[in-house]
């Protein structure tokens, strides 16, 4: 089952009179690429959090966005009584003609005065985020699941494109050694006493070093390999990437020896779905 790195979860959760929001973002990416963003109080958390997600999610460009809002008076907030009386002298002094309310109203958007006490969550209230965070993680697993599912259709579909092509290819082999073989004797016809036998083990020599027999049973095990491979119950994107190589590898020999403009065709249109089967590997978990 193929997993893809591009996913996107969410949930949210009520402690103490606020509302945490998490949201995790993932891209491709060759390593896990984590990024937290979270608020200050909460750094000492910070490790716990990465270590939920890096275990779970293994791979990927990862963001990790928590935000907090106040829910009511309970939460944990706090005027900064002091400051305020500080801030409405000053604007007194500075601003004499102002009424109270402007000047209330204006101290009440200068920074500071709303605090969030900084206490670290309880045993019960990390154990409510823990759980948050992992239905969050939970979320964008299972987007990454749903675009797997995708992808997979998409590369069995390419994969058995290349299985067809190559069905196609001995059709014309026959027709090839032929050409090849009256290619040769035509080279030859000005060239005068030509020992035939000697000629005749010179071309099968030849003909053996263009077989192609082998690069068309090793290509053809490598796809099943690659199909097999998608079905394991869990994803492997850089087995299925070491898969490719070995396919395109087999792909640029049939290419080599093929000597047949049909055959080249087969090739061309070969290397075309391979590129698109790795441009999609890249973002396979």
């Amino acid at each position: 089952m193929l997993q893809s790195m591009t996913g996107f979860g969410k949930s949210e959760i009520n402690i103490g009179g606020m509302r945490y929001s998490i949201d995790i973002k993932s891209l491709n990416s060759k390593n896990i690429d984590l990024n937290v963003r979270l608020p200050q109080w909460m750094r000492p958390n910070e490790a716990e959090i990465r270590k939920i997600i890096s275990d779970t999610m293994q791979r990927g460009k990862i963001d990790v966005y928590i935000n907090h809002e106040i829910l009511d008076d309970s939460g944990p907030v706090s005027l900064n009584i002091q400051l305020l009386k500080s801030y409405m002298q000053q604007m007194q002094q500075v601003s004499p003609d102002l009424s109270l309310e402007a000047r209330f109203q204006a101290a009440m958007q200068l920074p500071d005065l709303i605090q969030v006490r900084q206490n670290e969550f309880t045993e019960n209230e990390w154990n409510s985020f823990h759980e948050a965070v992992l239905q969050a993680v939970h979320n964008a697993i299972q987007f990454r699941n749903d675009e797997g599912r995708v992808l997979e259709i998409e590369l069995i579909a390419r994969i058995k494109i290349i299985q067809e092509l190559l069905q196609q290819v001995p059709q014309f082999e026959k027709e090839r050694i032929t050409r090849l073989r009256e290619r040769i004797l035509r080279s030859l016809q000005e060239i005068q006493d030509v020992d035939q036998d000697r000629f005749e083990q010179e071309l099968i020599f030849y003909l053996e070093k263009l077989d192609i027999t082998e690069e068309k049973v090793r290509l053809e095990n490598h796809l099943e390999y690659f199909l097999s491979t998608m079905k394991e119950k869990i994803s492997n994107g850089k087995k299925l990437s070491f898969i490719t190589q070995e396919i395109g590898r087999e792909i640029n020999t049939l290419g080599s020896k093929s000597n047949h403009a049909e055959l080249q065709k087969i090739v061309v249109e070969m290397k075309d779905e391979l590129e698109k089967i790795k441009e999609q590997i890249l973002n396979v978990l």
